[in-house]
């Protein structure tokens, strides 16, 4: 084979090659995106796209899992596929319906009430296919196969400008009203007495108690009563 011929035979397999590559379709993945995508920022919303791997079936579900510092009740669905329905989870949310139509992307927007103070996040999202079959896209980017390229399976990830000056972190929650201080009660001690101990101590402080003076009225009454029955008795033994 001459020099000018193995050339060709060079330049052709290279030009099949570069007409195979691209005939190839790129990797399906899931992205996020946000305007004024900033640390602290309040009512932000998020759109997701899930775009499809499959030449046979759509896309019927997505289910995200929320990064640290957003809770699935600081969520609310914005928008999304006709005919889907948003719920929440443990640990995020999911978006499922109709499947959407074949090699179709599934694309959905929440409002999220504030995003935390971070540089960036990761929202790892399950997608699925009409036929069951699962798309994990749950990887970190930095994840390689030592060469410099990713697996392919990387999470959507959410980059965050700094917060702005002054700003802080809200509530999670409305505060709770205050518990009612329950009414004081009286107690027996040394300094404040009870109602019932006081009117014992002043009874004490006059002498007697009440107690003592009922006591004595009935004595007194008693022997009134035997005086009177012997002078009944003499006045009749006299007669």
């Amino acid at each position: 084979m001459s020099r000018t011929t193995r050339r060709l035979a060079v330049a052709t397999a290279a030009a099949a090659t570069a007409v195979l590559l691209s005939a190839v379709p790129a990797a399906a993945h899931v992205e996020v995106e946000a305007d004024g995508a900033q640390a602290l920022a309040q009512d932000v919303e998020l759109t997701f796209t899930a775009e499809s791997e499959s030449a046979t079936t759509g896309i019927t579900q997505l289910r995200v899992i929320l990064p640290k510092g957003i809770a699935p009740s600081d969520v609310t669905y914005e928008d999304g596929p006709e005919g889907w329905k948003f719920a929440t989870t443990d640990d995020g949310y999911t978006v499922k319906g109709p499947a959407v139509k074949v090699g179709g992307d599934a694309e959905h927007s929440v409002v999220v009430r504030q995003l935390p103070d971070a540089k960036e996040l990761m929202f790892k999202t399950l997608q699925t296919y009409s036929d069951g079959k699962v798309d994990r896209w749950i990887e970190l980017g930095e994840s390689d196969d030592g060469h410099g390229h990713g697996h392919g399976n990387e999470a959507p990830v959410l980059e965050l400008k700094a917060a702005a000056p002054g700003a802080t972190t809200v509530s999670p929650t409305p505060s709770a009203s205050p518990t009612p201080t329950p009414t004081p009660t009286t107690t027996q001690t040394g300094d404040s007495p009870t109602p019932q101990a006081a009117d014992t101590e002043q009874d004490e402080d006059s002498g007697l108690s009440t107690g003592a003076w009922i006591g004595i009225a009935a004595a007194v009454a008693l022997v009134a009563g035997a005086v009177v029955l012997v002078v009944r008795r003499r006045g009749g033994a006299q007669q």
